[in-house]
């Protein structure tokens, strides 16, 4: 029996990891097996030899998608926070994970901006969707705009109620 894999995309600030844990803690109680997988942990547990160039973030998403198809095979259910920034990642997703779920987390660059928890858009770091192009996603499963108007936890009952249709 295969697991599920819940991908949560966006770009860095969107809510990904905020909303991605609430979920996951909600799969556990519901006694769902499932694992949780952050982009900026996965990086690190891969050995964080990965740069940020494009071939390298490409690399990392292939990573990250690899794992989560084996993990589902295994009967686990993952959820992946991660930017993912490339459509071909996720057409491997779609082609190569059985009961893959796409949802993408839109935030307004104004509300990153105004977030801004790392320092990344105020600082000189180059950032995904500002110094250099994003794919955005085309056919997500669910949209959760993550501008302030929802909490958290209302975004978690938006999926629960998508991943059940």
């Amino acid at each position: 029996m295969n697991g599920r894999v819940y991908w949560l995309t966006g770009l860095s600030g969107a809510g990904k990891t905020t909303i991605g844990r609430l979920w996951y803690e909600e799969l556990r109680r519901s006694g769902v097996p499932a694992v949780f997988l952050d982009g900026d942990e996965l990086r690190q547990v891969f050995g964080d030899d990965l740069g940020f160039t494009e071939a390298d973030r490409r690399k990392s998403a292939m990573r990250n998608a690899r794992l989560c198809a084996l993990l589902a095979r295994q009967g686990l259910t993952a959820v992946c926070c991660t930017i993912s920034m490339f459509d071909s990642v996720r057409e491997w997703n779609r082609l190569h994970i059985p009961g893959y779920f796409e949802v993408y987390v839109k935030v307004t660059m104004d509300t990153l901006r105004r977030r801004d928890q790392k320092g990344l858009y105020s600082g000189g770091t180059e950032v995904a969707g500002v110094h250099f192009s994003v794919e955005e996603p085309k056919q997500p499963d669910l949209i959760l705009e993550n501008d302030g108007q929802i909490t958290p936890a209302e975004q978690v009952q938006r999926l629960c109620a998508a991943a059940m249709n």
